[in-house]
């Protein structure tokens, strides 16, 4: 199938009275795009039809959309185009391999220290409590949710997502953690949620050192006090990947899923996280010394 021409290939419009580099082109700057481009030319591959958008200029456009928390009849007011092409990136997998694939770019630019590995999982609130693929899950202090969770894995230096698995929000997190543990994940830190001997194991298999806190201890008050100590170490550098959560939810939309169904929510997630990597990358990079 033929493709249109868009005549522009850059994230944002040029400025008046000359070119100034903004946040949209250093992340864009941070990628070879045409390796982006093989991946996606499969789609609307077709030779018979009506002329198609570029795959890659509509990917973009779905990061657009995260960026700027756009619903999809606001992007299609933008770029004038159907959901057919969300539906192409589930039905072919293909969010997984873009997410794979530029997070491999990403690393070798040198913004995965992988020194630590932070793990832990979200519960965002399904499109309807009528989607047969969500779960319903109970928080002591919280009210119920109907909706999915993120499992995600973090570089604990950083911050940039290496891994991330989505569930029904009934899965318990622990039960996750050797599907997004990557490897060499270095000094590994979860929350409570993940303390058993078959992750502790796990974490020791693939060379990581695990960093989990504790729930009890026998040995009186000095004992007591230095299982808080412990806790409260690993607690101040496994927070950090909330500051992560915090940034999809607050800044980019992910508050409750958009669509209905378990692929299509791990596309938005896929999509949120790699357009999260792309700036926390940039902001990264920016701070390296010439």
């Amino acid at each position: 199938m033929a493709r249109r021409r868009i005549g522009q290939e850059e994230f944002r419009f040029p400025a008046e009275g000359g070119r100034r580099s903004s946040a949209l082109d250093e992340a864009s700057a941070l990628l070879d795009w045409s390796g982006i481009d093989r991946l996606l030319a499969p789609i609307y591959a077709a030779e018979k039809g009506e002329r198609a958008w570029p795959p890659l200029a509509l990917f973009k456009a779905l990061l657009l959309a995260v960026w700027y928390d756009l619903s999809d009849v606001k992007l299609a007011e933008a770029v004038d185009d159907r959901a057919s092409f969300r539906r192409e990136l589930v039905k072919r997998g293909l969010d997984r391999i873009l997410f794979d694939a530029v997070g491999d770019q990403l690393a070798a630019r040198g913004v995965v220290v992988r020194t630590g590995t932070l793990i832990d999982a979200t519960v965002i609130a399904s499109a309807s409590v009528s989607d047969p693929e969500a779960q319903w899950v109970g928080h002591r202090r919280k009210a119920p949710v109907h909706g999915f969770k993120a499992h995600v894995a973090a570089d604990g230096e950083g911050g940039i997502v290496r891994a991330i698995e989505v569930t029904p929000a009934n899965v318990h997190d622990g039960k996750m953690l050797e599907s997004v543990l990557p490897q060499e994940p270095g000094d590994v830190y979860a929350d409570l949620a993940y303390v058993g001997d078959a992750n502790r194991q796990h974490i020791l298999a693939t060379g990581g050192r695990p960093f989990l806190p504790a729930r009890g201890t026998w040995g009186g008050e000095a004992a007591l006090r230095r299982l808080e100590t412990w806790n409260r170490q690993v607690g101040m550098i496994r927070r950090r990947v909330e500051k992560i959560f915090g940034t999809w939810k607050r800044s980019y939309g992910l508050r409750r899923a958009r669509y209905r169904g378990l692929a299509r929510f791990g596309l938005q997630v896929r999509l949120t996280a790699l357009a999260y990597n792309l700036r926390r990358a940039a902001t990264i990079l920016k701070s390296v010394p010439a």
